[in-house]
Formats: C-alpha cells, sequence, structure tokens
C-alpha cells in the first residue's frame, strides 16, 4: 500500500506524533476537531494496512504495532532476529533487523546515522551522538521498544 505523505491527513498524523492534541491540530489549522478525527482514523486505517503489508512481504511476525507512533516491532521468520518497521517522513517506510555486524566496513553506514538521528527527531526521542550506528540504534529502540503499546 502507498502511503500518502504528501496528504493533508499524513500531516495530521505527523501533528499527532509530535504530540498535539487534536484539538490544538484543529486549531493550528482551522478546521473541526471531527474533521481531525476523522482524518487520523482514516490514516491510522492506512498505516495499520501498510505496516502489515510490509511485515507480510518481508515475514516478520508482527508482535506489537503503533500506528499512533508508526512502529511495527515483530520477529523476522528468515532471519531469526527481532525486526521493526518505521513510517518516516523524510525516508518512507524502513524494515531493520537487530544484527551485529561491521558499521564501519558497511556501504550503508552514512544513511544509517542519518535514518537513525532523523526517526529520532521525528518521534522527539533524544539519543546520544555517537560515530557507532549500532549503539544509536540500540539505544533508539530500547527507547521505541519503552513507547510502543
Amino acid at each position: 500500500m502507498f502511503l500518502p505523505m504528501n496528504d493533508k491527513q499524513f500531516g495530521f498524523w505527523k501533528m499527532r506524533r509530535s504530540g498535539m492534541s487534536n484539538v490544538s491540530i484543529a486549531d493550528h489549522i482551522g478546521i473541526t476537531r471531527q474533521g481531525v478525527s476523522q482524518a487520523l482514523l482514516a490514516m491510522d486505517e492506512k498505516i495499520d494496512a501498510s505496516l502489515r503489508e510490509m511485515a507480510c512481504a518481508n515475514r516478520i511476525q508482527i508482535e506489537k504495532i503503533d500506528v499512533k507512533q508508526g512502529v511495527l516491532s515483530g520477529k523476522s521468520i528468515p532471519f531469526q532476529t527481532n525486526a521493526y518497521i518505521f513510517v518516516s517522513e523524510k525516508h518512507g517506510m524502513q524494515v531493520w533487523y537487530e544484527h551485529d555486524g561491521d558499521c564501519k566496513a558497511c556501504d550503508e553506514f552514512t544513511r544509517c546515522i542519518e535514518f537513525i538521528w532523523d526517526f529520532a527527531s521525528e518521534l522527539g526521542i533524544e539519543i546520544e551522538k555517537t560515530a557507532d550506528p549500532t549503539k544509536m540504534a540500540e539505544e533508539l529502540l530500547t527507547k521505541i521498544r519503552e513507547r510502543v503499546k
């Protein structure tokens, strides 16, 4: 499923994820609370469906979904490790697997650090700045697990 990241509903969803109440969103945009609630319900359904489809496509057994945060956690069946799917405004849908790797030798080193910083920022999570993406990812995932309902 395609997530309409430029859609008004997605904009409302991002505002709610950043901590704004429905009333504040309605006041900010200039529409009714009911309009915001309806838009958020529709967006929540789209995000839920997208996270589930991505989990199915990547053979991830779902453990928890938090549509308000845009996070799915589960277990990768083929890799037998914890897996996460994230909805990021800047990076779209991302699938991450817990693993031990040699980050400095990886071609994705810079992209990983950028994603970790961006996603932490989108969620309003502060993480310690280090040169090791594995440590930053572990800290981010720990804080996300504390939040996911």
